[in-house]
């Protein structure tokens, strides 16, 4: 069984890159900011901290800010994963019985500083942030950059694929592998926190699987018989027998609604007809992967196959590209990128 995500065998929906660059040459190269879409009450037991990171992972700031705090790390929250390379601003939260300015103006880190400081009188639950902003520089740019400028054109008009980004998968692109070991019974994990990262990774390795498959067939942007689409901006899902093939051809391209594909665990499957044939056909070629998410208490969801970039903006300089958009939670920058440049590190 072939667990490798292959991130750059995934099909292309627009015929491939046609750039090269250099990413992340420094961490100012790489930024992400989330948008809660909203703002918190200002009164509470919970702090919420709107903090910049950089050379660390999420999960390392949490324990930073729970030992400054005193807070246990069962009482701190985050809503997103953000990546360790680059200039990260996000929300995390602390349940603490009281806190002070001084408090808060003392923390001091080199890789850490606290921007904003919000009391709240709930805890920041995962995946509350509405949309995360991009902005991404890329340098030693070679290759044909006036065809990239359709090709951007054309991301910016019709969306790209919604895979998983490689990153979800670990350095060594082996999480779905240890994640079956640990279905298996070959490797015991005891860390919240890898267990979690696992399945994900699991999860995640069947749906790119499916959405590879969907753009093979030229359907990961339209609807083919017993989808079920997602309203754009929200969990809500319906049967694609709901409406008329017109209404739904014409909410697609208007990006009300997109096609969805399965976040494997238990239950039935909401697709039906040609839709749930397909499904069933990718996941039983990995059935150990299927099980081991149901035995570890998943159930269904469900994910859109079509990623919208808001508000690209470009700016092509010497042999440099710059770009800014937008992106739904628990999308990546990287499933955008690789529709248009072959990524290369220091």
């Amino acid at each position: 069984m072939e667990l490798s995500n292959n991130w750059h065998k995934l099909s292309y929906a627009w015929g491939g890159p046609l750039l090269r660059g250099h990413f992340k040459l420094a961490p100012a190269d790489f930024q992400v900011e989330e948008q809660l879409g909203f703002e918190p009450d200002g009164a509470g037991e919970h702090l919420w901290l709107f903090i910049e990171k950089s050379g660390i992972t999420t999960f390392e700031a949490q324990t930073l800010l729970a030992r400054h705090f005193s807070a246990a790390l069962r009482d701190t929250a985050f809503s997103g994963m953000k990546d360790r390379q680059g200039v990260t601003r996000q929300w995390f939260s602390l349940h603490l019985k009281k806190f002070t300015d001084t408090q808060i103006a003392q923390f001091q880190h080199p890789q850490l500083r606290i921007l904003r400081s919000v009391a709240n009188s709930r805890k920041l639950r995962r995946g509350s942030h509405k949309s995360n902003q991009f902005c991404i520089m890329l340098r030693n740019i070679s290759g044909d950059t006036d065809e990239s400028k359709i090709r951007l054109d054309q991301i910016k008009k019709n969306g790209v694929p919604n895979y998983f980004g490689s990153q979800r998968f670990g350095n060594a692109d082996d999480n779905a592998s240890k994640a079956l070991s640990w279905f298996q019974g070959k490797t015991r994990l005891s860390d919240r926190n890898e267990r979690s990262l696992l399945l994900s990774s699991a999860r995640s390795f069947l749906f790119n699987v499916l959405l590879d498959e969907r753009v093979k067939s030229a359907c990961w942007n339209t609807c083919i018989d017993g989808d079920v689409m997602a309203l754009a901006g929200s969990a809500s899902v319906f049967t694609s027998t709901r409406a008329t093939t017109e209404e739904l051809a014409r909410r697609i391209a208007e990006f009300d609604i997109h096609p969805t594909g399965p976040l494997w665990g238990k239950g039935p499957l909401t697709t039906s007809g040609e839709a749930a044939l397909l499904e069933q056909r990718i996941v039983s070629g990995f059935p150990e992967l299927a099980a081991g998410l149901e035995t570890h208490g998943l159930t269904q969801e469900r994910r859109p196959l079509r990623l919208r970039v808001n508000e690209l903006q470009t700016h092509f300089e010497d042999t440099a590209l710059q770009l800014e958009f937008g992106l739904d939670r628990g999308t990546y920058a990287t499933s955008v990128l690789r529709e248009l440049i072959v990524l290369e590190t220091a």
